[in-house]
C-alpha cells in the first residue's frame, strides 16, 4: 500500500522525516530560511537553505457559509468525507457541485437506488474515450497537458474546474449531466443561498449542460485534426450514447429553489473543492489575490520553490504524471544552485 511504499522510500534513501508535524510559519530574516514547526514534542526550529512547498493548493475544504443555515436535522459532509451511500440516512440527497468528485458521487448514489439532486456549475466534460482509445491518451499525445499558462488566450481557462469523467467501472463509460438525468437525477443549477429547509438556486442548469456539451464537441475536434495532420491510424468514432449532446438541455431542471423537506432531502453533499492554507509562509510570494507568485515555480524569494500547484512550468503541473518534471526542474535547479555556491566559496578561500 502506499503508507508501506513511504516508509521504505525514507529507509532506503535515510531520510530525517518529522511526522505528526504542522508548519506554523516560514521566514527569512536573511540568507537562510528559519521555519517553525509544531509537533507531539513541542516546538522546534530548523534553518535551511532551501525550501520546497509541496502542501498543495487542496489542504482545506471549502464549503459556502450558508451552510451554517441549514437546518440541523439534514446530515452535512464535504465530498472528502464521502465514502457510499450507507453514510448517509435514508432519504434524498442534495449534491452540490459538479466538477469531477460531485459527478462521480452523484453517479456512485444514483446507482445505489438514491434518489439524487445534483446542482451544478459551469464545468466542462470528455467522453471516456474516443476512436479506440482513452481520452487521456489523446490528450497527453496531443501535448495538451504541456501547455504553459502565457500560452493561454483566455486567462480564465487557467483557472477551469477539472471536467466531468468516469473514475470508476473500468474507466470505460462517459459521464454526462444528460446520463444522469436518465438515471433520475434532477439537474439543478448553481446553488446561490440556503435558509433552513429551503435552497436557492440559480436558473443556469440548462446553460450548464449546453456548456459541457460544447467542450466535449471542440475535444473531439481537436483529436480529430490531430490524426488528419499526424497521419495517424485511428478508429472511426464509436457510439456513445451518454455523449450525445442534449442540445435543447431538456434534462435541466427550471427550478429556482428547492425544499428540501418537501422532496425527502435528508443529506448534503458539499463537492464545492478545496483551497490551500499558506498563512505560514511569512514571505512576499503573494499577489493582490493572495495567490502564490512565481515564475515556473519559482518565487522571488530565493532557495523558495513550489511543487504540485496549478501551473508552474504548465498545465500538467497539478496532476501526478505531471510532478515528475517539475520535481526534476527544482532538483537541478537546487543542484546548480548549490555547486555555484561552492565554486564561489572556494575562489574566495
Amino acid at each position: 500500500d502506499y503508507y508501506t511504499f513511504f516508509e521504505e522510500y525514507v529507509a532506503k534513501y535515510d531520510l530525517p522525516v518529522k511526522e505528526n508535524s504542522k508548519v506554523l510559519s516560514i521566514e527569512k530574516p536573511a540568507d537562510i530560511f528559519d521555519v517553525t514547526i509544531s509537533s507531539p514534542e513541542g516546538i522546534s526550529h530548523y534553518s535551511s537553505r532551501n525550501v520546497i512547498i509541496a502542501s498543495g493548493y487542496a489542504s482545506e475544504t471549502r464549503i459556502p457559509p450558508f451552510a451554517d443555515k441549514i437546518d440541523l436535522s439534514v446530515k452535512q459532509l464535504h465530498a472528502s468525507q464521502y465514502r457510499n451511500a450507507g453514510q448517509l440516512p435514508a432519504g434524498a440527497v442534495l449534491v452540490v457541485g459538479s466538477a469531477q468528485s460531485g459527478c462521480q458521487i452523484a453517479e456512485d448514489l444514483a446507482d445505489a437506488g438514491r434518489k439524487v439532486f445534483l446542482s451544478t456549475s459551469m464545468v466542462a466534460r470528455v467522453p471516456r474515450r474516443y476512436r479506440g482509445r482513452d481520452i487521456m491518451e489523446w490528450l497527453i499525445d496531443m501535448k495538451f497537458f504541456d501547455m504553459r499558462a502565457e500560452d493561454i488566450p483566455d486567462p480564465a481557462m487557467r483557472n477551469m474546474k477539472p471536467p466531468q469523467i468516469t473514475g470508476t467501472g473500468g474507466g470505460r463509460h462517459t459521464i454526462s449531466l444528460q446520463s444522469f438525468a436518465k438515471k433520475g437525477v434532477t439537474i439543478l443549477g448553481k446553488t446561490e443561498n440556503a435558509e433552513g429547509k429551503s435552497i436557492t438556486l440559480q436558473p443556469n442548469a440548462a446553460m450548464h449542460v449546453k456548456f459541457a456539451d460544447g467542450f466535449s464537441k471542440k475535444v473531439k475536434e481537436m483529436i480529430d485534426e490531430f490524426i488528419l495532420k499526424a497521419g495517424t491510424r485511428a478508429e472511426p468514432p464509436e457510439a456513445d450514447e451518454n455523449d450525445m449532446p442534449d442540445e435543447n438541455a431538456a434534462c435541466a431542471s427550471p427550478l429556482t429553489s428547492l425544499d428540501l423537506e418537501e422532496n425527502n432531502i435528508r443529506s448534503i453533499i458539499w463537492s464545492t473543492g478545496f483551497s490551500g492554507d499558506f498563512s505560514y509562509l511569512k514571505l512576499p510570494v503573494f499577489d493582490e489575490e493572495g495567490n502564490l507568485k512565481h515564475k515556473d515555480g519559482l518565487p522571488a524569494v530565493p532557495g523558495l520553490y513550489f511543487l504540485g500547484y496549478p501551473w508552474l512550468r504548465g498545465r500538467k503541473s497539478l496532476l501526478i504524471f505531471g510532478i515528475k518534471g517539475d520535481a526534476e526542474f527544482v532538483a537541478d535547479r537546487i543542484n546548480s544552485t548549490a555547486a555555484s555556491q561552492s565554486k564561489t566559496a572556494k575562489m574566495e578561500a
